[in-house]
């Protein structure tokens, strides 16, 4: 069997987990994944951990003790979940060091509920850089209007940031944009660029998932024909922006100071509608210096019957914008969907933190210690 795995990493894909939970790094697995499936980072989200927290006994110990000191719902989360992060981080270390800090990384959400304060944003996530404290870890920082200038100011501390939640060309750029500011103010403040990362969480299936169901609600034979078009076409074009915007004269300048070139990451990269191939978000979007976020599911998929074959992203442009325009064409505006999409993923994010909240609560009060 061919080693699909080894040769996206091979083409400058790094394959990163997008799942963690304490099983997965007790049990050994996570070292596994490092080992056997060319796995090189890890991100999490509010709903990756509230799905770890709700199913079986793995917190029940940290739990206990948090409900003995009796801390708040919001103290406990924060200890389980940087605990988590930490111990993904020390497993990942040794890809940490052997990569210069360019992988081994583990991503750590702000509190979503954050997501519309830029000043808040920046105060959570240096306070979870401090409480991780690990070099190889990201704060991931969505990519709303407050979080642009909150982006800039993070990584103008010299704080490491995944920015999360891009739909649009046009947010992207405004996202390499204050990655760039960022890189700026960290020069004048005499911080060293080279030990400053990101990556740019593009979405990728949302799109199809929404634009798909508009196409259907058309329902015409022009329509159909477009199906499944649109979330590779806009990724591609994200690409063609990366390389645009890390060719610049600006670019040159901070590069020669020692800076990192941001990496677009692929995320959102599970095939939700079952008419598709289950790798596709991850074949078509072949391309050097990228990330490839995935699902357990999409990780094995690919490993089974994933074909790759060398750059997939490369002289596609064309053909994506023509595919965004024939799909703007259709009436299904390009602005409302990734407005759409950005707004519901804020929102998913904020129920599965409350979700997180309420099932946390539930759990210090079943542990809490019986009176006398």
């Amino acid at each position: 069997m061919t080693d699909a795995l080894k040769r996206l990493s091979e083409e400058g894909v790094a394959i990163w987990l997008d799942d963690l939970s304490r099983k997965r790094i007790t049990s050994g697995n996570l070292a596994e994944l490092l080992d056997q499936q060319h796995v090189v980072g890890v991100t999490t989200n509010p709903s990756i951990f509230q799905k770890a927290i709700s199913q079986g006994d793995g917190y029940d110990t940290q739990l206990t003790d948090l409900a003995a000191r009796e801390v708040t719902v919001e103290e406990a989360i924060r200890m389980i979940t940087t605990a988590d992060v930490r111990d993904a981080a020390d497993v990942l270390r040794p890809v940490f060091d052997a990569t210069g800090g360019k992988d081994g990384r583990v991503s750590i959400e702000v509190d979503p509920r954050l997501a519309h304060n830029t000043r808040a944003t920046v105060a959570e996530a240096k306070q979870l850089a401090w409480l991780v404290d690990r070099p190889n870890t990201l704060i991931k920082i969505p990519a709303t209007e407050a979080g642009i200038p909150a982006i800039a100011e993070t990584i103008g501390l010299g704080i490491s940031v995944n920015v999360t939640l891009i739909f649009s060309l046009e947010r992207y750029r405004l996202v390499m944009d204050a990655f760039l500011t960022g890189l700026e103010k960290a020069k004048e403040r005499g911080l060293d660029l080279s030990q400053i990362h990101s990556v740019a969480s593009f979405f990728v299936s949302r799109v199809d998932t929404e634009i798909d169901k508009r196409i259907d609600a058309l329902g015409t034979d022009e329509a159909k024909a477009l199906r499944g078009k649109a979330a590779v076409a806009n990724a591609r074009l994200a690409y063609q922006a990366y390389e645009e915007v890390f060719s610049s004269d600006r670019w040159n300048a901070l590069e020669k100071a020692g800076a990192n070139k941001q990496r677009p990451l692929w995320a959102s990269t599970g095939v939700k509608d079952k008419a598709y191939s289950d790798t596709m978000y991850v074949t078509e979007l072949v391309a050097p210096n990228t990330v490839n976020t995935m699902p357990e599911a999409t990780l094995y998929a690919t490993e089974d019957h994933g074909e790759i074959t060398g750059n997939t992203v490369a002289g596609t442009y064309e053909q994506a914008r023509a595919d965004l325009d024939a799909v703007e064409k259709l009436g299904i505006k390009y602005d409302d969907v990734v407005r759409l999409l950005e707004e519901e993923g804020v929102e998913k994010f904020e129920a599965s933190w409350t979700d997180l909240l309420k099932s946390t609560e539930a759990e210090l009060r079943r542990l809490a210690p019986s009176e006398g």
